[in-house]
């Protein structure tokens, strides 16, 4: 294990401090958040450490592994950049959540409430390492006005600032959805665009479970009639079924919020109808279609404005990411990884790359 010093912290506080004088958000915030993430960077072990230590757990050294493995595949096969050393560390953490993240939406339509940061700009959410906080944040949010959500996290990217670890919390999952985490966070340094929260969000969904699919059908010891593979083809699926229903919901939604010939109160009457009716839905109809049977979360929570565009922030167009990967790049993942690398900050709707005509 690395001595755990303070001169390993000092660069991450100073830049942190930096942060906290050039944003206009909240600096006891960012002095808070960025003291709990160099507490969390200054505890990373060496990978190779725990895969030799006697002591880890043989589930957790066979997750680890995988995500090494996956790690090295996302670089040398898939061309993912700005991978540093991220995920050659584990971090571990003293509870079962990494952080929590806030989001918020005025109730009489769909539009996420943005927070603006440094280096990222604005982005539809906020992290709090601190539930009294995160829920604190989110009583005031909702006495303003709004619907308010906030959700566990298991894992983020700084985007290549740090070499981020692994953190212990990521290990709950099964072997699928923690290399499927790994791809999703690496596709965050390859690509990431300032103001852009949808669609970084939405394509690093894509590009994790599109890499998931071609590292565990294609591997050694692989094959598309492996358990792995068929779990990662299945959690596409449904993650492009959960697509489906929340982009049919937003659009009908939308439609609400667009009646002028009503007054306010009547429209948000009408979008917590229609809220009822997609939970019932999703409950009843959706969710017992889904093969790798996720997303309990939907059948047990009600739907608001805040809730549905939280999770829909990962859910754009995943049918035309995936169109565009088989059809437009005959499923040459890493040569349209390079390609979105370069098109994607030209456009100014960046979700245009996924029009017919764009590949």
């Amino acid at each position: 294990m690395p001595p755990r010093t303070g001169r390993r912290v000092i660069p991450i506080l100073l830049f942190l401090a930096g942060l906290t004088l050039l944003t206009a958000c909240n600096p006891l915030y960012v002095a808070r958040a960025g003291w709990a993430q160099a507490g969390i960077l200054a505890s990373r072990e060496p990978l190779h450490q725990v895969l030799t230590d006697p002591a880890t757990d043989p589930r957790e050294r066979g997750k680890l592994s995988l995500a090494l493995e996956a790690r090295r595949f996302a670089v040398d096969s898939l061309g993912f950049r700005n991978a540093g050393e991220a995920y050659t560390t584990l971090a571990r953490l003293p509870s079962d959540t990494l952080a929590l993240v806030l989001t918020a939406a005025p109730r009489d339509r769909l539009e996420l409430h943005t927070w603006w940061f440094p280096v990222v700009g604005r982005v539809p959410y906020r992290a709090y390492f601190s539930e009294r906080r995160a829920l604190a944040a989110r009583d005031e949010m909702e006495a303003r006005g709004f619907d308010a959500f906030v959700r566990p996290t298991a894992a983020f990217s700084t985007l290549g600032w740090f070499a981020d670890p692994i953190y212990s919390t990521l290990l709950r999952l099964d072997e699928v959805a923690v290399v499927e985490t790994i791809f999703h966070e690496l596709a965050h340094n390859h690509l990431f665009l300032s103001g852009q929260g949808r669609f970084n969000e939405s394509y690093a969904t894509f590009a994790g479970h599109a890499a998931a699919l071609v590292f565990f059908c294609g591997r050694e010891g692989g094959g598309t009639d492996t358990v792995w593979c068929r779990r990662a083809m299945d959690r596409w699926d449904d993650a492009r079924a959960v697509s489906r229903f929340m982009m049919e919901l937003e659009s009908d939604l939308r439609a609400i919020f667009a009646r002028d010939d009503l007054p306010r109160d009547e429209r948000i009457r009408l979008r917590d109808e229609r809220y009822q009716a997609a939970f019932l839905a999703f409950r009843d109809e959706v969710r017992p279609g889904l093969a790798a049977g996720g997303y309990a979360v939907l059948a047990a929570e009600p739907l608001n404005n805040a809730t549905l565009l939280a999770r829909s922030l990962y859910f754009q167009r995943l049918d035309d990411f995936h169109r565009l990967w088989t059809e437009g790049w005959r499923g040459d993942l890493a040569a349209l990884m390079a390609w979105l690398r370069e098109e994607a900050p030209r456009r100014r709707d960046p979700f245009s790359v996924l029009d017919p005509e764009a590949a």
